[in-house]
């Protein structure tokens, strides 16, 4: 049964066990090392092994998706162009915009706006295959403007392929695992190298991303998944579902209530039970609610807001939006109770790959800003560039760099 703790034993329990990815990287490194030096050839022996690939291309055909188009349902595909159409809304008002402005008289300047060249979405294709990320992570990037839109996934799955055809994408690569992550990093015969990696994957996934990016930018290197629920007037059934369903993902998920409220507490904890009962993911959500999770009484609603806030969780669920304001470090918020998390995982808009393990402290989700450069850009007159060459010089001399200097004074 899930822990009720008191407020004291938050800061102990909060502390995150930091997932080790020296034993992962330690397995990554060779597997790195051989597509770097052997490129296709060590390619399909990984891919043997490790997906069991047994196909001439890794490239997925053009029938082969639009087959799978056909044999999801329906209302899946509706799914698909309801949750796309929003999700591709959001993103649209993502991407920086390209401005001019004069700085003073004499020195314009601004930002010009491109796409990255060519992008890679990693999509898990195992336990729980998700089509929702081929959304999340296709759609950002083609408001971007990107050209090229790979998606790799270690198997063939009807609904990943069916979204990636709904969605006009058509390089979708049998690949998984750290190799396929080698595989686009470098570039092989066969798989391009590409400027950004994006998407989710499991621990070895995220040891060659870590290791990979010097090599090639990447999103994030994602820890296991995690909620933090701020309420004290919520319905109990909504909270432990919410709770669970984020239990459900894998057994080393997270999911904490923050609670002033004794009777709330006990309330959820025995809802939880109720529906683990009755719950198909329960094997894994079991050990996900008994090792890692927690109903946290506190002793006020400004407690819970500086413990969410040290804490930096994945998505921040609370009751008002009144307390936005105060939230300084999440990844995604939800206010109030008809905004699940699950909202935000498939339709609402809001991107659902998130930063885990406190780097919401330092960085946002994946957004449609990731997949351009923005670039600065200057032009000053004869009179603009007089006006300020006194401190360029002096600063430029200051540092022993007198031909910064003379630079400027030719042109004065």
């Amino acid at each position: 049964m899930i822990r009720i703790l008191d407020h004291a034993a938050a800061p102990r329990f909060l502390l995150r066990r930091e997932a080790s990815l020296a034993q992962a990287e330690s397995v990554v490194r060779p597997i790195i090392d051989q597509v770097a030096q052997r490129g296709d050839a060590a390619l399909r022996e990984f891919a043997r092994d490790f997906d069991k690939f047994t196909g001439v291309s890794f490239l997925a055909t053009a029938e082969e998706l639009s087959s799978a188009a056909d044999r999801v349902s329906a209302a899946f595909r509706c799914a698909v162009e309801q949750a796309s159409g929003n999700i591709r809304e959001y993103a649209a008002r993502q991407v920086p915009l390209e401005q001019w402005f004069d700085v003073r008289p004499g020195i314009r300047a601004g930002q010009i706006v491109r796409p990255l060249d060519r992008v890679a979405a990693y999509i898990p294709s195992g336990r729980y295959p998700l089509p929702s990320t081929v959304m999340m992570t296709a759609i950002p990037a083609r408001c971007a403007g990107v050209p090229d839109i790979f998606i790799s996934s270690p198997r063939a799955v009807d609904e990943i392929d069916a979204t990636a055809h709904l969605l006009g994408l058509s390089q979708v690569f049998r690949l998984g695992g750290a190799h396929a992550i080698a595989a686009f990093a470098f570039g092989t015969e066969s798989v391009p190298k590409v400027d950004r990696i994006v998407g989710p994957g499991n621990i070895y996934v995220a040891a060659a991303k870590k290791m990979l990016a010097g090599q090639v930018a990447i999103d994030f290197v994602a820890g296991p998944t995690e909620i933090l629920i701020i309420a004290d007037e919520t319905d109990a059934r909504y909270l432990a579902a919410d709770m669970l369903a984020q239990a459900e993902h894998d057994v080393d998920a997270a999911a904490i209530l923050l609670t002033t409220s004794k009777e709330l507490a006990s309330a959820v904890a025995e809802e939880i039970e109720r529906q683990l009962a009755g719950l198909s993911t329960a094997e894994v959500a079991r050990v996900a609610i008994d090792r890692n999770s927690a109903i946290i009484r506190v002793r006020s609603q400004a407690e819970a807001i500086d413990i969410a806030n040290r804490f930096a969780p994945e998505h921040l669920s609370i009751e008002d939006a009144s307390l936005l304001p105060q939230i300084r470090n999440a990844g995604s918020v939800f206010i109030g109770a008809f905004s699940p998390e699950a909202a935000g995982d498939y339709a609402s808009g809001p991107n659902h790959v998130l930063p885990t393990s406190g780097h919401a402290r330092m960085r946002a989700g994946l957004s449609a800003a990731d997949f351009v450069k923005v670039i600065s850009v200057q032009q000053l007159t004869a009179e603009g560039l007089a006006g300020i060459a006194p401190a360029v010089t002096t600063l430029a001399r200051a540092e022993g760099l007198e031909a910064h200097a003379r630079s400027v004074e030719a042109r004065l």
